[in-house]
């Protein structure tokens, strides 16, 4: 049997509550290992594409431990195991990123490009949850259009890995932005109907927004303001 981290009154106001707030505490505990992650790699010179020779290696590595990782948070959701799975998910995203951490710092300006990325990773996130308790949105409409992004949103990466289009590339970050953006109030909401009750895949969702906000953002920005 799993050991359940929380136990409230079923459908309760309290129970929601909790949840969301659970949710905000795990979220924050989370990037505790992902900076630890970018910062060890970075310190290391560890690259995945250094180590896999680059290209499809590298990405089949990439996407075989980012679902393995859900999955199996998503199979621990209720219980202990499931925290734990998601703090080790989190440093191994903070090591996947560190490569392109170090590349922007390494420029002359990247320094202030990363920090303007992170101020504005957090303030959509900031928004995005506001929104969420006063949105008026019919949730349904919005998880099939969520559903439709998704799936366009992966056709284009694929598609992206063989024709390496750095306009296609750029498009394809503004529409994690604007997907990730929405989603974050998707799972917000959900919390607060009472659609979502577990902390740790709400914590998850949130977390890998952020994470697609402030890569996609972070590539943008470079490919505009990457030079003095």
């Amino acid at each position: 049997m799993q050991n359940d981290v929380y136990d409230y009154t079923s459908g309760s106001a309290v129970q929601k509550n909790t949840v969301l707030q659970k949710t905000y505490r795990l979220l924050g505990l989370s990037f505790i290992p992902a900076i630890a992650g970018a910062f060890i790699s970075g310190k290391m010179g560890f690259s995945i594409y250094n180590v896999f020779g680059g290209g499809w290696m590298a990405t089949i590595a990439f996407f075989v431990f980012f679902y393995a990782m859900v999955f199996m948070i998503e199979k621990n959701r209720y219980s202990n195991t499931g925290v734990t799975l998601l703090m080790a998910f989190t440093f191994g995203m903070g090591v996947l990123i560190s490569p392109l951490l170090q590349y922007a710092l390494g420029m002359s300006n990247g320094a202030q490009i990363v920090g303007i990325t992170a101020a504005m990773t957090a303030a959509v996130f900031f928004t995005m949850s506001a929104m969420a308790r006063r949105t008026n949105l019919n949730m349904s409409s919005l998880s099939r259009f969520l559903t439709v992004g998704a799936v366009i949103l992966m056709i284009a990466v694929v598609a992206n890995l063989f024709m390496q289009i750095p306009a296609l590339s750029l498009t394809i970050s503004a529409g994690f932005v604007l997907f990730s953006s929405l989603l974050i109030m998707f799972q917000v909401r959900q919390v607060i109907d009472g659609g979502e009750d577990s902390h740790i895949s709400a914590a998850l969702t949130i977390f890998i927004s952020l994470y697609n906000i402030f890569s996609s953002l972070l590539h943008i920005l470079l490919s505009f303001g990457g030079d003095d």
